[in-house]
């Protein structure tokens, strides 16, 4: 190619991209996202590479080149930092399903919208499912895998991506935009049959999940073991975090602050001891039965907690109090249409004085 025709072509693609980089910012994010994975979720995406060339470049934007091999998540983690941005570069050059090589894409450095306010004011709100037992009992704690895997397939086919409660904390922070349809999955109490029938789900859509135990559970007939809480959280996709020490509804022990201290220190001092060689770090808290009250969250802040959920239904919006998030109850007695229906949380304008 001369260099002619590749400074003609590179002038076309800031122009082009340049417009859906204006319109992706001004606008409402339309639609679902192309998805990564889909029913075949379970075929392994190609390796993140990233080999073609940097054409233009500012301080919010780069312009680049597509090479034949190159992958979405190759881009972003060279450019962005991480695979997990490639939802932004997707955002930003909407109706590329597929660059074909020698195309200009651009790569947005900076993103415009990390609190996730749409132009007419809608905030955008993440929900947090809470499941407990994955099994086919007969109570609604339980869910059976088969509806269980029918859910991750639904989200992962409606572009709706399952995130990190770590993103969501970030989120919340104003240090990360979250993908539009984003939700976070967490698991309560450490019933073993999260072990033996949802991480292999969570493995096969390579979802993320946060796992709230408490501590006294561990090791009875029904709870997890200390050796499959150490499998879940070196799987990378299971983040093990507190949900008390015996489960007692902490609202009811403000007569014993050395009490309400124990139900709240034990179980990160255990949880981070007994899976130290698989890197747990304990900083996020479910609250038994999903209450709390003034007294109660001033000893999360005093034991140093970031987060903290409830079982209050609703969505998150980024003015959402981090030591109060809500979160969705899925049922085992629910079907796809009614989780699908638990998944429509949505925000008005942002309250007055905030972005």
């Amino acid at each position: 190619m001369s260099r002619r025709s590749l400074h003609v072509r590179w002038r076309f693609g800031i122009a082009c991209t340049a417009a859906l980089w204006l319109a992706a910012c001004s606008t409402p994010a339309p639609g679902p996202l192309p998805t990564m994975a889909a029913s075949g979720a379970s075929i392994p995406p190609p390796a993140p590479s990233s080999q073609g060339t940097v054409v233009g470049r500012g301080d919010r934007l780069l312009v680049y080149v597509w090479r034949d091999g190159d992958t979405l998540a190759g881009v972003a983690e060279r450019f962005l930092g991480s695979q997990a941005r490639e939802w932004q570069i997707l955002e930003v050059n909407r109706g590329l399903a597929q660059p074909a090589p020698g195309q200009p894409i651009v790569v947005p450095l900076v993103w415009p919208n990390p609190l996730g306010v749409a132009a007419d004011g809608t905030a955008q709100t993440i929900p947090i499912l809470c499941y407990h037992r994955v099994g086919n009992g007969t109570s609604k704690m339980d869910i059976a895998p088969a509806k269980l895997e029918a859910q991750l397939e639904w989200l992962a086919d409606n572009g709706r991506p399952v995130v990190r409660l770590s993103d969501l904390a970030a989120f919340l922070a104003g240090k990360r935009a979250l993908p539009p349809g984003a939700v976070v999955i967490t698991f309560d109490d450490g019933y073993e049959s999260v072990y033996r029938n949802a991480l292999p789900l969570l493995r096969k859509w390579d979802v993320p999940a946060t796992l709230f135990v408490y501590t006294d559970f561990i090791g009875s007939r029904d709870g997890l073991s200390w050796a499959q809480l150490v499998e879940m959280q070196r799987s990378g996709l299971v983040d093990i975090q507190a949900h008390s020490k015996s489960h007692s509804n902490l609202t009811e022990l403000d007569g014993s602050r050395a009490r309400l201290d124990t139900e709240l220190r034990q179980p990160r001092t255990v949880i981070e001891r007994s899976l130290a060689t698989a890197g747990a770090k304990v900083r996020y808290f479910a609250y038994p039965y999903g209450d709390a009250n003034e007294v109660v969250l001033d000893a999360m802040q005093r034991a140093g907690y970031e987060i903290g959920v409830t079982v209050d239904p609703g969505g998150n919006p980024f003015y959402a109090s981090p030591l109060l998030l809500k979160r969705v109850m899925i049922f085992g007695d629910q079907d796809l249409e009614q989780f699908k229906a638990r998944l429509n949380w949505s925000r008005g304008p942002a309250p007055a004085g905030r972005p």
